[in-house]
Parts: structure tokens; sequence; C-alpha cells
């Protein structure tokens, strides 16, 4: 099944941003992608509480529907309960427990979204002003003043305000992938609350300090090569004197003449207010309004859309989205931060890691060389050995980072389970001996085939077992180190287990043990082996439970799924 598409059709993703998949991202394309724990969905999801298929997205003229596959806890679409419906860009979906975030960059020629659809005009010779009212930016709570006082302002408006900017700071806070997006939802929610016909926003560059058209939306589909004329003049003085501007005949209000461009439009009305921040301007935010609306009826006889109202409401907008963006950017740098201070953990770790490799190499080569020169074969068998233990410690390391560090899609094979159990007892046979280990296996003989990712198994309970010796090795007993399997029929589950009689995992370690570069080894371990473990089995569909007492031992319990969606289990009893 085709997963990944072509960059000129659609890109769309989802983005878990709540539940055990916190921060993975799915890719959507425009074959059907199903979506739930079963191991055989493009969509898969780690929770318990989500079915096997829960539900199927699919691509359909254009875009994208979601639809619920009879799933046992339902499949809500911000925040309602749905059975098949159309997904927009920055929908909620509910799947069990888990929150998955819509999003799509799908963008045609009649987009509203683009930036170059501002055509950002500059008049030096422009004096003449008939700006009816003007607003200071730190004006911007007068909407929350009591009306009874004087009386001037309904009821229902001031509702409608409070109202308007509830969504506005609920759009500011909502989980969004982008500046732009988060942008977009703000001017649209703006254009509908102060009746606008179209708006934009011009940002500040952070690098640069120049202001750039970003956002633009339209209540009315655009035509092809228009654009919307916003005067460079007005939105200096906005910037300049931090104050929100309305005029109520933008035709013959110069500054925001721009030869002809705002009289060809037909531009009645305009405002433009600053996004002042904590600290700094981050642009302004435009509308206009090129009909006529029975609202308010001047002296002259004009209609007037925009009111005093509407001004401080889109100053306070204009706060809010300011606030928005410096949120946006403060979050970004954290983010930026922590991925720096994870690649130098990483590095710190995995560069101490090599080194003590490095070192068993030279000296298992430092006996070969004077092995060859003395010509003493058993020297050079005894370097050898310590350059092939070596060689396999590299092995692993780079098989298990490679293993982490990408999303795959288990390959799923038919067999048995007993297959790579027994294939990494016979494998560390060697290792155990040499360790003074006694290294045991009991595979279970009523184990049924199943459908699993051969390789990946092999891998999770390879690791685990490396542990177990490790942790039993120079013990003042003798170490035991058991390997078995077992099915369990009513829940339908596979069972590898691996227990030894070392000192135990200290309760306080427990709940870090799979944590990346969490390890109790000290310079013998890298941490990343557990954390491989778990994600393979997680990909399964499985867990891994763990039960350690002190001086007594460990037991790790790896609980896998015996059959995939197309053979769901019994159910339980």
């Amino acid at each position: 099944m085709k997963r990944f598409i072509d960059k000129d059709v659609t890109k769309a993703t989802l983005l878990v941003i709540q539940g055990v998949d916190l921060g993975t991202r799915f890719k959507l394309g425009t074959e059907p992608a199903g979506v739930g724990r079963g191991v055989r969905n493009e969509v898969r999801i780690l929770d318990t509480e989500a079915s096997r298929q829960h539900a199927l997205i699919s691509f359909k003229n254009g875009s994208y529907i979601i639809t619920d596959q009879k799933s046992s806890n339902g499949t809500l679409v911000n925040g309602t309960q749905i059975q098949s419906t159309k997904l927009n860009n920055g929908d909620h979906i509910l799947i069990g427990r888990s929150l998955l975030l819509f999003s799509s960059q799908s963008i045609d020629e009649d987009s509203r979204y683009m930036a170059e659809n501002i055509d950002l005009i500059s008049n030096e010779d422009s004096h003449h002003s008939s700006i009816t009212h003007e607003v200071n930016h730190q004006f911007d709570s007068v909407i929350l003043d009591t009306a009874d006082v004087s009386g001037t302002i309904p009821q229902h408006e001031i509702q409608n305000d409070l109202q308007a900017l509830y969504r506005v700071a609920e759009a500011s806070v909502s989980p969004t992938i982008s500046q732009e997006e988060l942008l977009k939802r703000i001017l649209d929610l703006t254009i509908n609350t102060v009746s606008a016909d179209r708006g934009c926003m011009l940002i500040t560059d952070p690098q640069s300090g120049e202001i750039l058209p970003q956002i633009y939306s339209s209540r009315e589909k655009i035509k092809a090569g228009s654009r919307m004329p916003v005067s460079h003049s007005i939105v200096d003085y906005v910037l300049n004197k931090k104050q929100g501007v309305r005029t109520s005949d933008a035709q013959r209000d110069q500054r925001f003449d721009g030869g002809g461009s705002i009289l060809q439009a037909g531009i009645r009305e305009a405002m433009c207010v600053p996004m002042q921040g904590r600290h700094e301007l981050m642009g302004v935010i435009y509308v206009d309004t090129t009909t006529s609306h029975p609202e308010t009826l001047l002296k002259n006889g004009a209609v007037e859309k925009f009111s005093e109202e509407h001004l401080r409401l889109l100053v306070a907008i204009g706060r809010q989205s300011a606030l928005a963006i410096e949120n946006y950017r403060f979050q970004n740098a954290m983010l930026k931060a922590e991925r720096f201070a994870a690649m130098g953990q990483t590095i710190a770790t995995l560069s101490h890691h090599i080194k003590n490799i490095l070192q068993g190499v030279r000296g298992g080569s430092y006996l070969i060389d004077m092995g060859l020169n003395k010509s003493e074969e058993d020297l050079v068998r005894k370097g050898w050995n310590i350059v092939e233990k070596n060689q396999n410690k590299i092995y692993h390391l780079v098989m298990d980072m490679l293993t982490f560090s990408t999303e795959r899609k288990p390959a799923l094979e038919p067999g048995s389970i007993n297959t790579p159990v027994k294939d990494v007892y016979e494998l560390m046979q060697a290792r155990a001996e040499e360790y003074g280990v006694q290294l045991n296996c009991e595979l279970a003989k009523d184990l049924p085939e199943s459908v699993f990712d051969h390789e990946g198994i092999h891998r999770a309970v390879l690791n685990i077992v490396i542990n177990a010796i490790d942790a039993v090795e120079g013990s003042e007993q003798e170490g035991i180190v058991l390997i078995e399997t077992a099915f369990l029929v009513k829940s339908d589950q596979i069972l590898v287990m691996i227990s030894d009689n070392g000192a135990g995992i200290p309760k306080d370690q427990i709940n870090k043990i799979f944590n990346l570069f969490e390890s109790t080894k000290g310079a013998r371990g890298t941490g990343i082996g557990l954390a491989v473990s778990q994600k393979i089995i997680r990909e399964h569909g499985g867990e891994i439970k763990i039960e350690s007492e002190p001086e007594k031992g460990s037991r790790f319990t790896l609980s896998i799924p015996c059959l995939d969606e197309d053979h769901p289990p019994e159910p339980v009893l």
C-alpha cells in the first residue's frame, strides 16, 4: 500500500499531540490509510483503548475523509463522535486516549492563504488623511469595560466581543504545526467577527526587522492575478504611532491611495491596528470592506460598516495575535535548545561507549601484532578473540541506533516465535560460557504460528538476554539465565520470558530503565538496548513487563499478540 505521495499532489499529516505516541507524525497520501493499533495500519496508534481497525482515512475529490470502522470507543473529530466526515486543516481527532492533529498543506492557484495576494503600495507624496478614529494599542482592554457606565454599548455587542476574544485566545493556544497556520485561524475569525470582506497580516521579520506580507484571507474566492492593495503609508503610520486607525472613506483618504489601486479595488472602509507584543511590535492587522452594509447611516447618507467598537476589538485581537507569535517563537527557541542538548547528550554518550570499544580493539590488535612478531599463534588467537568481541559490540550498537532512530513498520511474516528465540539462545551460548553463566532455554511446544517481524523479535530478545547475562556475570553464586516461551489462550498472547538470578533492579530505576541512555551497567552499557526492545515490541502491539527483587533477580516478560487484525482474538471470558 502506498503511503507517501508526490509533493505536487498534496501534503497532509497526522501529529499525535496527546497519548503514548506523543510527537509521532504520520504522512498521508492518496491511498486509504488505516488508523488503529493493528500492525497493518498505516497510522499505527499504540493505544490500548484504540481498536485494531479503528478508522479509515481516504482521499476523495481533493479532500480527506475519516470513517469510523465500528470501533469500540468511537472516533471523535473536534469533540463530536462521527461515523464519516471530511477533515479540515487543524481538526483534532480522538482515537482512544490519543489526540491527533490533522494538517493539510495542499495549496492551489485559488488559495486565500498566500502572502502573494497582498500588494503593499508606497505613496510618499500623500499628506492628507481622512482617518475617522484612532485607538492606542494600550486601549485593548476597553472592550472589557462595563457598558453600564455610559449605556452606549448594547449588551449583546459586548457579549459578541467577549466571545470573539475567547475564540481568538482559544485559537492562539491550540496545537499547530506552523506560525502561518496559527495566524490564518486568527485572521479568519477576525474577518467574520468584524464583518470585513478581506484582511491580511504583515509580520516583522525577526532577523531583518523588515515588515513583510504573510497571511491573507477573504470571504470570497479571489480571481486569478488579483491582489489586495495595502498602503505602505498607513502601515508605517500605525507602526510609528502604535495606534489602530479606522477610515470610513478609504477612496478619498490619500493615505490609502496607491496609484488608483484602492479606487479600482472598490475599497470603502478600512482598519489597521498594531500587533503589540510584550517587548516589541510584531506587525499589523489590516482589514477592509468593498461592499456597503446597512448598519450605520452617516449624516451624508453613506453607510458605515466598521464602528468604533470594531476598531477597539481589532486592537485587542492584534494584541492577542502578537502574544501568540511571541509564544510560538519562544517555544521554537526552547525546542531548538532542547534538540541541541539532546544532540550533545547523544554524542557524548555514544562517543564514550565507542571509545571503550576502540580501546578493546586496540588491545586486541596489540596482542595480534605481538604474536605475529614472535610467531606465537596462541597470542594471535587471543588478540583476535578480543577484536572479534568488540566488532560484535560495534555491530549491535549500530543496529540498535538504526532501529531506534527510524520510524519503521514491522516486516510481518508467518512463523513460530520459538525460531528467533532459539536462534538467540544458540548465539549467546558462547558468551554465557565465557562469563561462567548457565544459559537455559525452555520452549513451549504448543506455541501457535503467528505473524511477526522475525528480525525485530530476534533483536528485542537478544538485547534483554545480553543484559541478563551481564547482570549475573561475576556474582558470588552461579549465574543462571532462563529463556522461556508460553501461550495464553484466553488473551491470545505469546509470551517470551527472560529471567536471571542477579542482584535485581532498584525500585527507583525500574520506571527509568526503558529511557534512552539510562543504563545500570555503567561504562559497559549504552542505554539503547532496552529502549530498542520496547520500541520493537510496541510496534507489534505488545508490552514488556518487569518483575525484580533485590538479591533475587529480575524477570522480563515480552507479551505479543498472536494474531493480526485479520484474525481477531477470542473475547476474554
